[in-house]
């Protein structure tokens, strides 16, 4: 998650006088709106918790009133401060930072605790009503949305809850996964806008795992909807031979069969991304990201109209990182974005083994760019999951009382504005790369071609 705070606000307090609040966002949205005494309070208590020497250093308190310089330095200070918490493996997934936010959210949109009905989205389109706390986190509502299936325990690790903006003609863009320190009744309502929905959908990315979730009825109606769901879309590639046997099963009701079928076709539990820009092969490449089969795959069009199609993988990337820029909403002058409505460029940037002793940067120029490295971390982190021999079963419950170690081991991935975040591998193989030339038909709206980028498979970790 990206945490940034662009901006702060003069507001008036209860005994009528002003105080400066300090706006944090999250991926580019407002989140909560704080005090620096709230923020002191909740680094005094990391530091009782944790200890002096685990907590970053925090602004110091002024015995003066701030000057418009001091605040603009403050908000600096407590933006590096609230990324350093996120980005810190212990600090960042412990339940006093979370809490916080998730309190500051409630109170920031100003939504009382009691009781409300939630819409959930499925991929087949209906929507499950569960009754909730308008308080409940995120791990809550999904219990709720599984005790409302009736999705066994130990299938609630394989699910989870996603923002999602449903355009006017009916595409679908992945704004984020729902985290564990928000409250997902809170986010989707101060949104006020009937184009945001939370989607119930699975949330790994190896298909062995469609076996465990396809022994529970449940299981695979939900994983039988997300496939027809993304046939439909256009998400996972079918010709027409294909079309004409995934129809006869689906009029025959068999399910499983026609996920075994859907299996075996491209794109199969992959992700799609908005069209955005990349700098490979060219600058200003125009591009369409997929995610999915621990790669990025990409459908690229040149410059001379070309389209060209490879693919990235995970076990190559040496790192990767995520930057926020402001860029100024005016008519062609450059005032500073102090002065002025601004709009936040996202980038995605890997290194990438393209050939024997050759990294080369890529970057891709996305609003979903966050989205795109969240998914390269649950790449990463399931990889070693399964090299080390484990499984995601039950991983969900063993979440919520996990221990601080635990908590270190298995947080997610943590973004800084302007700055690296880096994921390093065990290993990356030196081998060669080998060209593709897919003849697989698809549909006329589709790019073709490959580039000769191709990665090295999930055993060469």
């Amino acid at each position: 998650m990206h945490f940034s705070i662009p901006e702060t606000e003069v507001r008036s307090g209860d005994n009528g006088s002003t105080y400066v609040a300090y706006n944090i966002h999250v991926n580019g949205v407002l989140h909560c709106r704080v005090r620096y005494s709230q923020l002191l309070g909740l680094h005094e208590q990391i530091k009782k918790e944790y200890g002096s020497n685990v907590v970053p250093a925090f602004p110091p308190k002024k015995i003066f009133t701030l000057t418009p310089a001091e605040v603009e330095q403050r908000r600096e200070q407590l933006e590096k401060y609230m990324q350093a918490v996120r980005q810190h493996p212990l600090l960042g997934a412990c339940d006093l930072f979370n809490s916080f936010l998730r309190k500051a959210q409630q109170e920031t949109q100003q939504i009382p605790t009691e009781e409300a009905a939630l819409d959930v989205c499925l991929c087949s389109g209906p929507k499950l009503s569960v009754h909730i706390l308008t308080s409940d986190q995120t791990e809550d509502v999904l219990e709720a949305v599984a005790t409302k299936l009736d999705l066994p325990d130990d299938l609630v690790g394989y699910f989870s809850l996603f923002l999602v903006h449903e355009g006017v003609d009916g595409s679908l863009t992945f704004v984020r996964k729902l985290q564990e320190f928000e409250l997902p009744y809170v986010s989707i309502t101060s949104l006020q806008s009937s184009e945001f929905h939370i989607v119930l959908r699975k949330s790994y990315w190896d298909m062995a795992y469609d076996h465990d979730v396809m022994d529970n009825r449940v299981g695979l109606n939900l994983l039988y909807a997300q496939t027809v769901s993304d046939i439909e879309r256009g998400w996972i590639l079918v010709n027409k031979d294909q079309q004409r046997q995934l129809k006869s099963l689906q009029e025959k009701g068999s399910k499983k069969e026609f996920i075994h079928l859907a299996q075996t076709l491209k794109y199969y539990g992959y992700i799609k991304f908005d069209p955005c820009i990349t700098d490979f092969p060219e600058k200003g490449c125009q591009v369409i990201v997929s995610a999915g089969n621990n790669e990025l795959n990409f459908h690229v069009k040149l410059p001379n109209e070309q389209m060209k199609e490879g693919s990235f993988k995970v076990t190559r990337m040496r790192c990767w990182r995520v930057t926020s820029s402001q860029v100024p909403v005016t008519n062609g002058t450059t005032n500073p974005c102090g002065s002025t409505k601004c709009d936040v460029k996202l980038e995605l940037a890997f290194e990438y083994l393209m050939s024997k002793d050759r990294l080369q940067w890529v970057t891709i120029t996305s609003q979903q760019a966050i989205m795109m490295s969240i998914c390269l971390q649950s790449m990463v982190d399931e990889l070693m999951v399964k090299k080390s021999g484990g499984s995601i079963k039950k991983r969900h419950h063993e979440s919520v009382h996990r221990s601080d170690s635990q908590q270190a081991l298995k947080s997610p991935p943590l973004l800084v504005r302007n700055a690296i975040t880096t994921t390093k591998l065990n290993s990356v193989s030196l081998r060669g790369i080998s060209t593709s030339n897919s003849t697989n038909d698809i549909s006329g709206n589709d790019f073709h071609g490959n580039y000769a980028f191709e990665g090295i498979g999930d055993d060469d970790l």
